[in-house]
């Protein structure tokens, strides 16, 4: 169903008649300034500043961070890209046929799926780790809770733009838009679902997870298994889905983000078994801790040439400190002729 632009917003069972009837575009300049984009810059930032507070609990330096997240940002905008036009083929084709490369790049239109930005991401810390030495897990599990902070608000700005909602449904928290037919429909508040499902997955990771790492990589295992099973969920009851191609199991169609989910779900589920039981780590093979031991042993090292080198002692005018020789000459004393003392005869 097409839901008119700026639809009036209700929330039957729960606020009566009250609407809320703000535009999705928060300042009419240009093509406009839309509340999803300031949404989704508000998210950034904000997960930036957590990431930067946390960053030490997991041996993450600040040239780090701040390189991953320069180049992270731009290539995860082009993968959320590429993966929402690779599965939606057929709105970037001319009347001819042929690719709209022009189409494809106009992102200000909408059309950007977070398994895209995800897959991107992940991409590019395997590249920038490798350059920069440190271990992507570590950095992972410090990026998991910034990228979850970034989808609690920025899912705000799907409901800006009257999008992503559910099925129809009865239930008391139901939304209400209105079609561009003028029809009243009540559905599945899905961005809400979503919203909040994340911001459990990180007060879970932040109060739980994390307090008891067991090896890098942990927090970003546990959010793929968290997020796998609420998209699943959340997908179900979606109305716009990307489906994989033209594909069916039992004559239904295929949602792409469905099938990923699971995927993520199994996968994460063996990859924390096998590291929490097959093959348990050690505390002092966390990063975080490999870094400290490096450190102390640098400093260490810095250390030890300063207490083995002597101590010199400065003469002042006060104080003067005269040079003594290293063969001190004893004072000198009359040795004994060897003749017998003569004896004066009286």
């Amino acid at each position: 169903m097409q839901i008119m632009t700026d639809s009036p917003i209700r929330f039957p069972g729960l606020f009566g008649d009250w609407a809320f009837t703000a535009s999705s575009k928060a300042l009419d300049i240009g093509n406009g300034i839309y509340w999803y984009g300031i949404l989704i810059a508000l998210g950034l930032v904000i997960a930036i500043w957590w990431c930067m507070n946390q960053k030490s609990k997991y041996g993450i330096t600040e040239d780090d961070l701040l390189d991953s997240v320069l180049w992270g940002i731009p290539c995860a905008i082009v993968g959320a890209r590429i993966y929402y036009v690779l599965f939606y083929l057929d709105q970037f084709k001319n009347s001819d046929g042929s690719f709209s490369f022009r189409k494809a790049i106009a992102i200000w239109d909408g059309g950007l799926a977070i398994y895209g930005a995800v897959i991107a991401v992940v991409i590019v810390g395997i590249c920038i780790s490798r350059h920069k030495g440190y271990k992507l897990g570590a950095m992972l599990d410090l990026a998991v809770m910034g990228l979850l902070i970034g989808q609690c608000i920025g899912r705000w700005g799907n409901f800006m733009n009257r999008e992503a909602f559910g099925a129809e449904t009865t239930l008391p928290w139901r939304m209400q838009l209105t079609t561009v037919t003028g029809q009243l429909v009540e559905v599945h508040p899905t961005f809400l679902y979503e919203s909040l499902w994340n911001l459990a997955g990180l007060l879970l990771i932040i109060f739980v997870v994390s307090k008891a790492r067991r090896f890098d990589g942990e927090n970003t295992w546990f959010y793929f298994l968290w997020y796998g099973i609420g998209r699943f969920w959340v997908e179900g009851l979606r109305t716009d889905s990307l489906y994989l191609f033209n594909w069916t199991i039992g004559g239904q169609p295929i949602r792409v983000s469905q099938a990923l989910s699971l995927v993520m779900v199994f996968v994460s589920l063996f990859m924390l078994y096998y590291n929490i039981k097959l093959h348990p780590h050690k505390p002092e093979d966390l990063y975080v801790n490999i870094v400290a031991a490096r450190n102390a042993a640098a400093a260490e090292a810095a250390a030890a040439p300063a207490a083995e080198s002597p101590v010199q002692v400065t003469p002042t005018e006060d104080a003067p400190v005269e040079a003594v020789s290293s063969e001190t000459e004893a004072p000198s004393q009359e040795e004994p002729s060897g003749e017998a003392p003569t004896e004066d005869p009286s």
